[in-house]
């Protein structure tokens, strides 16, 4: 399903990643679904639909004969790609797959199950680790005009207890730094915001994220010369404040915003802000598309492996910096895949078998 069927796709996004965002600390314990496989059950070889992480299938993205492109134990997958499973199922049931499909790590999007029933955080951090799944991180909102909502600036002490429960090394947010809007002073005290919680977040040894869509590429209105992003990097505090860069809204910036409003060029290449930078980006939101001009966010999104992203290109380029081949965590999404288990179960057998050019 092509989230572009939404008359405004990154709204969409941002409105549906925001209405699963929520904690169930506090909430009555019950028992978890007995579906889950054990972990002993749950082996790493290729069996019915489930891929090998160790010798995955061979995949159309093969590159040569080198070493794999992923690094090891650095394959997570963004939660919110399976909200209907966990919803439906619960987490056990979908870190079983995981675990079956050679994923490492999960990135949170809300810790709730749904109609599934409750858990709580000491649970859900128990099943992950049963099932061989680093908790690497959770995107959780920047703020609302609620007093008590669940976000960095109404409740940020509740926040991080509830990310360090959980063992998080990062803590971030899939909100745009629009909240006082789009001129540079504006996002100049976003960026004053960011760099205080990830001050509060470095005091309890988590690092702080910002996660992009494609608007984070266009320009200040009061200043069209300025590209937004580049507000944000140079105010917010490279020891404080990090970056997730979802790759795919990065390409979709590119294709956007290379030119300012007035028609004159400014071509950027989303790959050159990590080379830049590597130290900034310890997360990755792999997500993939098919270019589409007549589109007019360039692409529709596909499962990974199916688009125009050159991911053994890009991967490459990041981990193969002196110091970095174990630097950053990649984690597959898709914002509305057509069935989820089958685009988590592709995206992992097509990354792994991704080779470094010989």
């Amino acid at each position: 399903m092509s989230r572009f069927s939404q008359p405004d796709p990154e709204l969409g996004h941002r409105l549906g990643r925001r209405g699963m965002l929520g904690v169930a600390a506090g909430a009555t314990a019950a028992a978890l679904l007995g579906a889950a496989a054990p972990a002993n059950a749950a082996t790493r070889t290729t069996t019915g639909s489930a891929t090998s992480a160790t010798t995955p299938a061979t995949a159309s993205g093969t590159k040569g004969r080198g070493r794999p492109v992923l690094p090891p134990g650095r394959l997570g997958i963004q939660l919110y790609s399976l909200r209907d499973k966990v919803s439906t199922l619960g987490f056990g049931p979908v870190f079983a797959e995981l675990e079956r499909y050679g994923y490492d790590e999960v990135e949170f999007a809300g810790y709730t199950q749904g109609s599934a029933g409750p858990i709580t955080l000491a649970q859900l951090k128990r099943l992950a680790r049963n099932h061989g799944l680093n908790p690497i991180g959770s995107h959780v909102g920047y703020y609302s005009d609620d007093p008590n909502a669940y976000t960095f600036a109404q409740n940020l002490t509740k926040v991080l207890d509830d990310a360090q429960a959980l063992g998080l090394k990062h803590i971030g947010t899939a909100s745009g730094p629009f909240r006082y809007g789009s001129t540079v002073d504006a996002w100049k005290r976003a960026a004053e915001d960011f760099n205080t919680y990830g001050a509060a977040a470095r005091a309890r040894g988590m690092k702080f994220y910002q996660h992009n869509h494609s608007e984070e590429f266009s320009f200040a209105t009061d200043n069209p010369k300025v590209r937004l992003y580049d507000v944000l990097l140079k105010e917010t505090d490279p020891d404080l404040v990090h970056l997730e860069m979802d790759i795919y809204w990065a390409y979709v910036g590119q294709f956007r915003f290379s030119r300012r409003p007035d028609g004159t060029p400014a071509p950027f290449e989303p790959l050159n802000y990590v080379l830049r930078q590597p130290d900034r980006y310890p997360l990755f939101h792999v997500k993939d598309g098919e270019s589409d001009p007549s589109n007019p966010y360039g692409y529709n999104m596909t499962d990974v492996g199916d688009g125009d992203i050159d991911y053994q290109r890009f991967i490459s380029a990041v981990t193969r910096l002196r110091g970095h081949r174990l630097a950053h965590h990649w984690q597959a999404e898709h914002d509305n895949p057509a069935e989820s288990f089958t685009f988590a179960r592709r995206s992992s057998a097509h990354l792994h078998s991704l080779r470094e050019k010989c």
